[in-house]
């Protein structure tokens, strides 16, 4: 059954993925987007798909832009990916962070309380504490707010959660582990396989902060894309936290000698926010498994090359 949704972050890295499967399936999508962090370009090759219903670049702390597509739109769905993500910018600059992750998100659920359209609230793995267990990381263990940009998240996580148990909204809270693939910024910002694999075909040194042996779950961003949508569709998740990851993780020294094939190419330089690392992140899926019956289907090994092949093409830098 087609729906009207709206995604906010739908011209970033995972939110271009996410419009992708969501026109793929026939619905009518408005996306939402301050270009912060996206680019049009990322949603170029939609713009002229019939089910594109419009791009508003606008921002989700414009509390009247919201209530006028809201009322014009009746959206089914609001799948929430709008958000400051850098984390050394959280530290930089608190008040940023926490106007777009926490007052934004909460503004965008009072719109979805009003017209009951469902919430589906992209969070992340960084709210968590290290992992200690070799089974993963699950929805029950300890957070532990390193940097204000986790702290933000856990704080709208608490409102998303709020409005299903107050006022019965349907909403959802996912945890995409660190998700990597075409269209993530290979630049400063950009996410830590996209910046090895570039600066890899440049002929670049890499360079890891600390002493990395830091561990990543990787997952590949059309596996997230996956995830993100199937929580939209499924009442049995609503009022819920769900995880999303590979299920492996792998040391950032192991992840660049993956990428370059060679030690003698790795540098290691001073952590820029060591107080806001997490040593060990690994996660369990098992209940978006049991949930969506979501489980990811690309390898590090296949993503890295599909990555690679993306950015020798002239993917965005």
């Amino acid at each position: 059954m087609q729906k009207n949704i709206l995604l906010t972050g739908g011209a970033g890295f995972i939110g271009r993925w996410v419009a992708k499967k969501l026109l793929k399936e026939g619905h009518n999508v408005w996306i939402l987007d301050d270009l912060s962090n996206g680019q049009e370009s990322n949603i170029a090759e939609f713009r002229s798909h019939a089910n594109l219903k419009e791009f508003v670049e606008g921002t989700i702390l414009d509390e009247e832009l919201l209530s006028t597509l809201f009322a014009e739109h009746r959206f089914d769905i609001c799948y929430h990916l709008g958000a400051s993500i850098n984390v050394q910018d959280s530290i930089d600059d608190p008040r940023t962070t926490f106007n777009n992750d926490t007052i934004g998100t909460f503004y965008v659920l009072e719109q979805c309380r009003k017209y009951n359209t469902k919430v589906v609230f992209m969070s992340t793995c960084m709210v968590y504490d290290r992992c200690t267990d070799e089974m993963g990381i699950n929805e029950e263990h300890p957070t532990k707010p390193a940097s204000p940009y986790a702290g933000a998240k856990v704080a709208a996580e608490n409102m998303v959660l709020s409005y299903y148990h107050a006022y019965g909204l349907p909403t959802v809270v996912i945890r995409p582990f660190n998700t990597y693939g075409p269209y993530q910024k290979t630049g400063g910002e950009g996410g830590v396989v996209a910046i090895f694999i570039s600066n890899h075909l440049k002929g670049l040194d890499l360079s890891i902060y600390g002493e990395g042996t830091q561990t990543r779950d990787l997952l590949y961003v059309e596996d997230c894309a996956r995830f993100v949508v199937s929580a939209g569709f499924s009442d049995s998740v609503n009022g819920e936290i769900v995880n999303a990851g590979l299920g492996k993780d792998i040391s950032i020294n192991d992840l660049a000698i993956l990428v370059t094939g060679d030690s003698q190419k790795i540098n290691h330089v001073e952590h820029i926010h060591p107080q806001s690392e997490i040593q060990k992140l690994l996660c369990n899926s098992n209940k978006a498994t049991r949930l969506l019956g979501w489980t990811p289907e690309v390898t590090l090994e296949e993503g890295i090359e599909r990555t690679k092949t993306w950015i020798q093409q002239g993917g965005l830098q």
